[in-house]
């Protein structure tokens, strides 16, 4: 363990052998450890703070793990105006966000047109635009980018292509595909991920999920743990495990790509009270706290259990800095893009 780590701090390769043995190992501390060491090296003490809006949670698609999916009839809907949306983002930016990301189910309401004006005027207040909001035709992405748009979050979930088709009703693995090389032929960068602990998921799909993540490669890879919801058919799937699982998933993805982003997501934090500062100590060094309305906040219910949901945008912006203050690290004050530290900005 100890000479393949090394070696992978140094060389930043690992086959898929290597990999399962990492996630299943039983002392998984060295292997946190050698990730904060390249995280470190990498991207250094600075953590980006990217401030969230969810801007509705209308989705057609119907996802058997997803707390919002179209058959859930018991989630609250709602969908902010185009107005709405700027003005959270510009209220964002006063609170000091270089960024925000505008994240929704996939709601056909938003026409191409309708999201490259909000686009357009949230790039005004000079705050780079992260876009999740699914799977688009290449036009469309084009169009989002011609109206300014910077980064794209759209996660693989599983690269185990039978596993992503099961769980994800009418919808097609190859097409996820499609989009996530048609969003880094436009330029953007791109961010996928992992959910981790769905059913059916074996150790060697994870293994290949970042390999995947290796390949294209991703700029941003968002590793997060998979927690039933109780209006879905997955409401009985048991999750323990999974917060751990994915700290190992997050640091594997620091050996093997050094200088992306990778964010300490919120859903670690509804499984541990100190998840994303312990995430951000396995080699994450991204937190986006979230600056939806709190009227909204709590109907964009991915998962049960979802933090801080009755709490002000300013003043989740002051505790997420405590906290990342406590553990010896500080809000970085630059916008955060790919290899940015490796060129001193």
């Amino acid at each position: 363990m100890e000479s393949l780590l090394r070696r992978a701090q140094k060389d930043h390769t690992l086959s898929r052998s290597e990999i399962i043995s990492l996630l299943t190992a039983e002392d998984d501390q060295p292997l946190f450890d050698a990730a904060n060491q390249v995280r470190k090296q990498y991207v250094g003490d600075g953590v980006y703070l990217r401030g969230l809006i969810e801007f509705s949670n209308f989705c057609k698609n119907d996802c058997m793990y997803c707390g919002i999916r179209k058959s859930n009839e018991r989630a609250q809907r709602y969908r902010l105006s185009p107005n709405q949306i700027v003005e959270t983002a510009r209220k964002a930016v006063e609170y000091g966000y270089k960024t925000v990301v505008l994240q929704s189910g996939e709601d056909l309401w938003f026409s191409a047109e309708k999201m490259a004006d909000i686009i357009h005027k949230i790039k005004e207040t000079g705050a780079v635009v992260t876009l999740s909001i699914g799977e688009k035709t290449r036009d469309e992405y084009a169009l989002y980018k011609e109206a300014g748009a910077d980064r794209y979050l759209l996660r693989i979930e599983t690269t185990d292509k039978n596993l992503y088709e099961k769980l994800d009703p009418a919808m097609s693995w190859e097409n996820r595909v499609r989009c996530l090389h048609d969003l880094k032929n436009l330029g953007y960068e791109v961010g996928s991920g992992s959910l981790v602990g769905l059913p059916g998921q074996t150790i060697e799909s994870l293994a290949d999920d970042l390999l995947f993540f290796q390949k294209l490669p991703v700029d941003m890879a968002g590793i997060g743990p998979f927690i039933p919801h109780p209006d879905t058919p997955l409401k009985e799937v048991a999750y323990d495990g999974n917060f751990n699982l994915s700290l190992k998933m997050m640091a594997v993805m620091r050996l093997l790509l050094p200088d992306i982003n990778i964010p300490a997501t919120t859903a670690m934090e509804t499984l541990h009270p100190q998840g994303r500062m312990l995430a951000l100590q396995c080699g994450a060094n991204v937190v986006m706290p979230n600056v939806t309305d709190t009227v909204f906040r709590k109907k964009y219910e991915l998962y049960p259990g979802k933090i801080c949901v009755g709490d002000s945008a300013e003043k989740c912006r002051g505790c997420v800095e405590r906290k990342i203050n406590s553990i010896g690290r500080y809000v970085s004050t630059g916008k955060g893009f790919h290899g940015d530290f490796l060129k001193g900005k």
